[in-house]
C-alpha cells in the first residue's frame, strides 16, 4: 500500500502537491510526475462540486474530494491502498489547507511554498493504519485476539497438567488407603502383655 501523490486543486490548478516516486527509476520519474500531475487535472476537471470520486488507471488509483467552493485534493495510490483510509486523508488535507489559507490568498505560486505540511501528510499517509482508526483498532483486536489463542492454549495446557495431577493424588489415594488397611490387619495381630 503506497501513496504516490497528494495534491491540492482549484479547477485545472494545482495549488500544491508532493510526489512520492522513490519506488520508480530516476530517469523515468519525470515523465511519471508530469502524467501524474495531468490525471489529477483531469480527475478534478470532471469531478463535480460537493462530489467524491474514484478513478482506476493501470494498477493505480485516483481518489479525488471536490468541495462545494471548488477546491480539490486529489489522493494517487497504488490498487491496494483502502478507499476510506485515502478519502479521509484528503478530507483532512483540504480542511487544513482551507483554514491555512482564506480564498482571496489563494494562488499556485504563494501556496505551494507555504504549503509544507502537504508533505508531511504524504509520508504519514504511507501508513493507513496511523491515519484510521478503524484499522487501527481492527489490527489492536487482531493482536488481541492471537494474544488469546496463545492464553487459551497455556489454559488448555495447564489443565491437562492439573488433570495428571488429580490423577496422581487419586493413586496416592488409594495406595495410603491400601497402606493402612494392610497397617491396620498388621496391628491386629500384635497384641500388648
Amino acid at each position: 500500500m503506497k501513496v504516490l501523490c497528494l495534491a491540492i486543486c482549484e479547477g485545472k490548478k494545482i495549488l500544491a502537491i508532493e510526489h512520492e516516486l522513490s519506488s520508480f527509476s530516476y530517469f523515468s520519474r519525470g515523465s511519471i510526475q508530469e502524467g501524474m500531475n495531468f490525471f489529477v487535472q483531469t480527475v478534478v476537471e470532471r469531478t463535480p462540486n460537493g462530489q467524491r470520486a474514484t478513478v482506476q488507471q493501470d494498477n493505480y488509483t485516483g481518489h479525488v474530494y471536490v468541495s462545494q467552493d471548488g477546491l480539490a485534493s486529489v489522493i494517487v495510490t497504488d490498487a491496494e491502498y483502502p478507499q476510506r483510509v485515502a478519502f479521509s486523508v484528503a478530507g483532512k488535507c483540504l480542511d487544513e489547507f482551507k483554514s491555512k489559507f482564506p480564498r482571496k490568498d489563494v494562488t499556485p505560486e504563494t501556496t505551494s511554498q507555504r504549503y509544507p505540511e502537504l508533505r508531511q501528510h504524504l509520508e504519514k499517509a504511507q501508513d493507513p493504519q496511523s491515519n484510521d482508526p478503524f484499522m487501527r483498532v481492527q489490527r489492536e483486536l487482531d493482536e488481541t485476539k492471537v494474544i488469546l489463542h496463545k492464553t487459551m492454549d497455556s489454559l488448555l495446557q495447564r489443565g491437562e497438567k492439573l488433570d495428571d495431577l488429580v490423577q496422581r493424588s487419586d493413586q496416592l489415594s488409594a495406595q495410603s488407603k491400601m497402606f493402612y488397611k494392610t497397617a491396620k490387619k498388621t496391628n491386629a495381630c500384635c497384641t500388648y502383655v
